[in-house]
């Protein structure tokens, strides 16, 4: 296959499945990194990224920030978890949404924060806190920060009608994440907020999300314990 075969991302794809299925490339090795492949191949480093991004969906490869890209020693199914508009499921469930926006300023972080986001110590992010309603009752309580840098629309947005939630997903793109699911007991502000008793089990999702290197946000949502969530395997 000539070079030029390999500007297109598929191609790329199909070559590293190739080294990996033949064990040229072995499980547990690294492999070379995007700019030397994108050399070799005689492409653009983004495309060998997206073809290494599509592969690593499956789970054949595990890529790492700053520790490069290895191939998969067991591979595994990975579960796909869409981010979900949170009005559109209060309104799939024949509810009526509503969203109240509870404290909005532009500060500097907690430490654990800026860390996870990768933002420089002291940098300032855009803090909400919000709840999502169902009906008037209390659906979700959101605590979130936003990167500016990679949203700064969201400095001008009062996100006092459209939630962060909704107003991300439209105007932030992303292009990889990770999720957290688990329990808590509510706290005293978790009740007063969630309209639940003191110590009540609750549902938490943490999700940070990224475009390429640049964090966008980092969000908690809590909810009552009777939450779903489904994915696609």
């Amino acid at each position: 296959m000539t070079k030029s075969a390999f500007r297109n991302w598929q191609r790329v794809q199909d070559e590293v499945l190739r080294r990996i299925q033949t064990r040229e490339w072995k499980p547990g090795e690294m492999i070379p990194h995007e700019a030397a492949l994108a050399t070799e191949f005689g492409c653009a480093r983004a495309t060998v990224n997206r073809a290494l991004r599509e592969i690593a969906e499956t789970g054949l490869l595990d890529r790492r920030r700053k520790a490069g890209t290895r191939v998969a020693e067991q591979p595994v199914a990975k579960a796909t978890f869409d981010i979900a508009v949170i009005r559109q499921e209060v309104e799939t469930r024949g509810q009526r949404y509503q969203h109240r926006l509870i404290e909005r300023a532009e500060r500097a972080p907690p430490h654990a924060v800026s860390a996870a986001m990768a933002t420089a110590p002291g940098a300032k992010l855009l803090y909400l806190k919000a709840l999502h309603m169902a009906d008037d009752r209390p659906y979700a309580l959101e605590d979130r920060w936003i990167n500016l840098e990679a949203a700064p629309g969201a400095r001008d947005e009062a996100f006092a009608e459209t939630s962060a939630n909704e107003w991300l997903l439209k105007h932030a793109p992303y292009t990889h994440g990770e999720i957290v699911f688990s329990a808590t007991s509510a706290s005293t502000d978790d009740a007063d907020a969630l309209a639940c008793a003191v110590g009540a089990a609750l549902f938490v999702l943490d999700r940070l999300t990224w475009h390429r290197d640049l964090s966008v946000t980092k969000v908690r949502l809590v909810f009552s314990k009777d939450h779903q969530v489904r994915a696609a395997l």
